[in-house]
């Protein structure tokens, strides 16, 4: 027999909902990368945009926002299916424990970067803590759920017919096979392939990299949103002012006290993060700034401690009070709007393997995402796949598979590889974040491709530490970041080509997959480590 039914890669919102869900139907166990509390979840500010009965919003509402948002790129169909299911998902947030602020008998509504109209649900301004807090206690006490922290996960198993399991270990164990019926990947984002990012360190990449090293399709990975305002305190970890500032009428000023956001967009401060990061780093780079200023001051104050107590407290540590001082901000990477190609009930194409959250590409986000639209996606989703793999065939019970670990690599340089990490970070943010060009993004995939000849994926072995790990989840992750941006010839969402500003119609996905029986080659026309090579994109219409 396997050693667990179901075995779910990442424990944040979307991976403990899925836990809770498919409890019911066998034994769950979650891994975790680092500790359980850490994940981007628990970092998420903002709330859950919902569409909640007996309100004046709706659903057609906001689909229209997201897909808006989504530049072309959104598929009706899961828009409409993901965005009808909040009140369900809503309601199971609630019984797990979640409790949202409210007004009287009244939900306490947001309205964020992009919406027409008041729908974000939140908890202060600590929404996503609250939820993977309270997901995190029911888990724990879920005998039927196993959670295991500080565990890496260096590859997926797999036969000829399906994905089995995968290879990890514990600290500085040896190698260690895990099985399942079925496996779920909930390993978040990728932002620490820049400098500058609102992600905690965990944040590498590391699903989008397993699943394309075992063939998964990579989907649209070009698509990198950065969050507009995250205070700019150098030599510290970007952390965020949440849109919901914004929302509650905070506007963006030059030092000199000018408002420039109208200039670009009538929807103003409360335009899409895409649009509202490019105006901050054009203004940057017009008047030679390190940052321009957030201002909040006109609110009542109470309004702003009440509403954002852990902002507040944030600021005030380092000297700034926002009820009288302006915030200094800057754009950082945030979410990855694309992912692991997924159909509507979370398969990967890989039979035995799933992906839901931000590590997957449901069709929800298109070329951009509506502020807070991540959380319900992270609930309904793993809703889906709890349905998929409820009513569904029944998973072959396999006998479990024997053979020996693979042998750990000889470990890189551990000074020479820290210092590679941080000279790739720096790289995506100059040449593949907010404004990139052909020039540039050239310069970089030839650089990536360098590193990947000279650190190899290693066949028949595994990377010696976690470090090791991580640079290769960067490495390939950047690598399908920066393909993917050369080969969309169009500005579209969160991917503006200076040297071709404008859209092209109609709409197009881009697909990647990992070729291992193509040599490595350091042509733009490809990407890849060792003897591997990324397919040429193919293009398919939402």
């Amino acid at each position: 027999m396997p050693d667990t039914d179901f075995l779910i890669i990442g424990a944040g919102s979307a991976g403990l909902a899925c836990a809770l869900e498919l409890a019911a139907l066998g034994r769950v166990t979650v891994l975790s990368k680092g500790p359980l509390e850490v994940s981007a979840s628990d970092w998420a500010q903002g709330g859950i945009a919902a569409v909640l009965p007996d309100g004046d919003d709706s659903v057609a509402q906001h689909a229209a926002d997201t897909e808006r948002a989504g530049a072309g790129l959104c598929e009706p169909a899961r828009v409409q299916d993901i965005l009808s299911a909040a009140p369900d998902a809503i309601g199971r947030l609630l019984r797990w424990g979640v409790a949202f602020d409210r007004q009287g008998e009244q939900w306490q509504l947001t309205r964020e970067g992009g919406h027409q109209t008041r729908r974000v649900l939140h908890r202060a301004d600590h929404t996503g803590r609250a939820i993977t807090r309270a997901l995190l206690h029911c888990a724990a006490a879920d005998a039927r759920i196993h959670l295991r922290p500080n565990t890496l996960v260096a590859a997926l198993q797999q036969d000829d017919t399906r994905i089995r399991g995968v290879w990890l270990r514990c600290g500085d164990g040896p190698w260690e096979s895990l099985q399942a019926r079925a496996v779920i990947l909930a390993t978040g984002g990728l932002g620490q392939v820049y400098r500058h990012t609102s992600n905690p360190n965990i944040a590498t990449g590391d699903g989008i990299a397993l699943a394309w090293r075992a063939g998964a399709a990579i989907r649209d990975l070009e698509f990198v949103q950065f969050h507009p305002t995250t205070l700019y305190s150098p030599g510290e970890p970007a952390f965020l002012l949440s849109e919901a500032l914004r929302g509650e009428g905070a506007v963006l000023r030059l030092p000199n006290g000018e408002r420039f956001m109208d200039q670009y967009d009538a929807r103003g401060e409360l335009a899409p993060r895409d649009v509202v990061s490019r105006a901050i780093i054009q203004e940057m780079q017009q008047h030679r700034l390190p940052y321009v200023e957030l201002d909040i001051r006109h609110a009542p104050a109470q309004l702003i401690v009440e509403h954002f107590p852990t902002i507040t407290a944030h600021c005030l540590a380092r000297g700034l009070d926002p009820r009288s001082n302006t915030l200094p901000v800057v754009p950082a990477a945030h979410y990855s709007c694309g992912g692991i190609s997924v159909d509507a009930a979370g398969r990967t194409g890989l039979p035995g393997l799933y992906a839901i959250g931000e590590v997957a590409s449901t069709g929800l986000h298109g070329a951009n995402r509506l502020a807070s639209n991540s959380l319900l996606e992270c609930v309904v989703t793993a809703h889906e796949v709890f349905q998929d793999l409820a009513g569904g065939p029944a998973l072959p019970d396999l006998p479990r598979a024997e053979g020996k670990a693979p042998k750990a690599m000889p470990p890189l340089a551990a000074g020479e590889l820290a210092q590679r990490r941080q000279t790739l970070q720096g790289l995506l943010w100059e040449k593949v974040g907010i404004l990139r060009d052909q020039r540039g993004m050239a310069a970089a995939l030839a650089q990536l491709q360098d590193w990947a000849a000279e650190t190899p994926w290693p066949a028949q072995q595994l990377p010696n530490s976690q470090a090791d790990l991580e640079w290769y989840s960067l490495l390939h992750s950047a690598l399908l970041i920066t393909r993917g941006a050369m080969q969309r010839h169009e500005s579209r969402g969160c991917h503006f080509d200076q040297d071709f500003p404008e859209l092209r119609e109609p709409p197009r996905h881009l697909n990647q997959r990992c070729d291992w029986s193509q040599p490595q080659t350091s042509t733009a026309g490809h990407t890849g480590a060792s003897a591997a090579s990324c397919a040429p994109p193919d293009e398919r219409q939402p």
